[in-house]
């Protein structure tokens, strides 16, 4: 992954060197194909009509013309999920589409069609010297023509050295809504969250979530409060704790039970003697609750609240349903490598071996997971809410939130929240 996480574009230099290396094959193969049909062309004189015998063209010039075909498929079909050919490896670049996401095989070939242009209006020349017999002067048409579709090839490569726009788009790129990035120099925005790149560089590894308990539902500690002369004497303020519950001891009667009346004595009132004790008042320290305290509510000590976290969940195509912890292993058989850290394994039946051992590494991130596709042989992909498909690139972790559908192998497992 590059340390740079600033997108850049690709240099003309490296835009030509990549299509030099993606053509160079296909060009080589059609050429020598003809060249071998066009030698192989016989001339004979029958009744005053020179007979050519094409075959060997026809033969040779089948061959170069499906070998190539087939080659551009692949080409275009590989460059379409991932934004990488041959020549895009080598040179450290990769197309993507306006957002900064896969090209699709249409865009790549629009792009395709412009820049060989020439070539295959030289492939057009040459089917019509073959049906209208024009094979004394065939190099004198196919060879011009050759060399322009080659000088047309390598303007439209290099067009974006004229781009006013940062020398982001060649005239190909404007035309199919393409762009090429550096991702040697600069981020890759296919695997990091496209142009936006709200996820622009996939760390390895993640702080761990620190869950916080609600305010509102309870605290384990709420602050006591004390009066100013107890804050004088006492400058530093203690947890709360809850009073120890005494026993009640209760009496053989109760001091409720109803006394039998008495007429009211005519004798004159007399004021109570001086020496009848007051109700007896319960100093704060005897207080068998909190909450007999008039004067504030404080919270029981012994309920503590936890706030409610998101759980992510996964699940599979077969209808099982995982809880995540917060370090995954996926596969057929997984297993962690030497060092790593214990983490939770997952094995998804696969009668048909699609999936590797060890095919995925999960890593919770709260809102979502990273998935690194761990090397696998069959790969990974991504599916999001909308319909677009990511491949995972092995080693390269990409972020997905709830909603999304990962691809292993020929199983898949959904990312929901609990």
């Amino acid at each position: 992954m590059a340390a740079n996480l600033e997108l850049v574009p690709a240099t003309a230099g490296k835009r030509l060197g990549a299509a030099v290396l993606d053509w160079l094959a296909p060009v080589a193969v059609l050429v020598v194909t003809f060249a071998i049909g066009f030698a192989g062309i016989t001339r004979t004189q029958s009744g005053g009509f020179i007979i050519y015998d094409t075959r060997s063209l026809v033969l040779f010039g089948s061959i170069g013309l499906g070998l190539t075909l087939v080659y551009l498929a692949v080409l275009v079909g590989m460059e379409g999920r991932s934004g990488k050919t041959l020549g895009n490896h080598v040179m450290g670049i990769r197309s993507a589409d306006k957002d900064g996401y896969a090209p699709g095989a249409g865009g790549v070939f629009l792009r395709g069609l412009i820049t060989g242009a020439g070539i295959i209006l030289t492939l057009l020349a040459a089917v019509a010297v073959v049906i209208f017999k024009w094979f004394d002067v065939a190099v004198f048409i196919l060879g011009p023509l050759l060399l322009i579709g080659a000088v047309w090839a390598v303007l439209v490569v290099v067009s974006n050295t004229w781009d006013r726009d940062g020398r982001l788009r060649g005239w190909h790129d404007t035309a199919a809504k393409t762009l090429v990035f550096d991702v040697k120099d600069g981020r890759n925005p296919i695997t990091s969250g496209g142009i936006q790149g709200p996820y622009s560089f996939a760390p390895l590894d993640l702080p761990p979530v620190q869950q916080v308990a609600s305010p509102v539902a309870g605290a384990a500690k709420p602050p006591q409060v004390v009066n100013a002369q107890a804050a004088v004497a006492q400058p530093s303020v203690q947890a709360w704790q809850p009073p120890a519950q005494q026993p009640v001891q209760r009496s053989a009667q109760p001091s409720f039970a109803p006394q039998p009346y008495a007429p009211p004595s005519s004798a004159p009132f007399q004021a109570p003697q001086a020496q009848t004790a007051a109700p007896a008042v319960p100093a704060p320290a005897t207080r068998t609750h909190p909450d007999d305290d008039l004067d504030r509510t404080q919270m029981r000590g012994g309920a503590t609240y936890a706030a409610p976290v998101a759980v992510l969940r996964i699940k599979l195509d077969d209808g099982r349903d995982f809880q995540l912890d917060r370090n995954v292993l996926l596969g057929r058989n997984p297993l962690g490598q030497a060092g790593e850290q214990q983490a939770q394994l997952l094995a998804v039946n696969d009668p048909g071996r699609s999936i590797s051992k060890t095919h995925l590494h999960l890593l919770t991130d709260g809102a979502g997971i990273w998935v690194t596709d761990r090397n696998s042989t069959n790969g990974s992909a991504v599916t999001t809410p909308d319909g677009r498909r990511t491949p995972l690139q092995p080693g390269v972790p990409i972020f997905v939130s709830p909603g999304a559908t990962v691809h292993f192998g020929d199983r898949s497992f959904h990312l929901g929240q609990a």
